[in-house]
């Protein structure tokens, strides 16, 4: 049965600590809606009603422009283990850029460096909600990947920059995702 909390409980957090991915959901006032899987060392929890989370350099950068029209954010973390459970957090977002120095370096500092950092997102929480998730299949995870890691290495600062510029600019719908403007 689902359960609903107006914030996040200890039990809440080490159940985040343990999960190898999360899936972060958006959708600006029209236009396609965007899940988005989320794995590697980026979310932290900043307090009951706050976290934040790292937003590497992608194919694609749907959850800005989003953000930008409409801050509405959704977080899910699913068990694949032997004891089943999905965990919700919903609230809404507010994004920190490489361009805002001072508090892109705060955020910055709560991760190890990973190349092609390319905003964080943090969500101010307002409802969590758990539910069983005894659909889900048990799954392994077997490693992290390091090929994200490697392309941006390889890229260097400028190389990313200017993906973003190429690539970053706009959405799927066409809608300005503000990185490097």
């Amino acid at each position: 049965m689902a359960e609903q909390f107006d914030c996040l409980m200890r039990e809440h957090i080490d159940f985040i600590g343990r999960q190898a991915v999360f899936f972060v959901g958006t959708a600006g006032g029209e236009g396609r809606i965007n899940v988005s899987p989320k794995g590697l060392d980026t979310l932290r929890v900043l307090g009951p009603s706050r976290v934040v989370w790292l937003n590497l350099t992608g194919s694609g950068n749907e959850t800005a422009a989003h953000v930008l029209e409409n801050r509405r954010m959704t977080l899910m973390f699913c068990s694949f283990d032997k004891q089943p459970l999905i965990l919700r957090l919903y609230g809404e977002a507010e994004m920190v850029y490489p361009d805002d120095a001072a508090a892109f370096a705060r955020h910055a500092a709560l991760f190890a460096h990973q190349p092609g950092a390319r905003q964080f997102f943090e969500l101010a929480v307002d409802l969590v909600q758990t539910s069983c998730g005894y659909g889900v299949p048990r799954l392994e995870a077997a490693a992290e990947r390091k090929t994200l890691a490697k392309w941006a290495a390889n890229k260097g600062g400028e190389g990313i920059r200017r993906y973003w510029l190429d690539k970053n600019q706009v959405s799927i719908d066409g809608n300005p995702t503000g990185i490097g403007a």
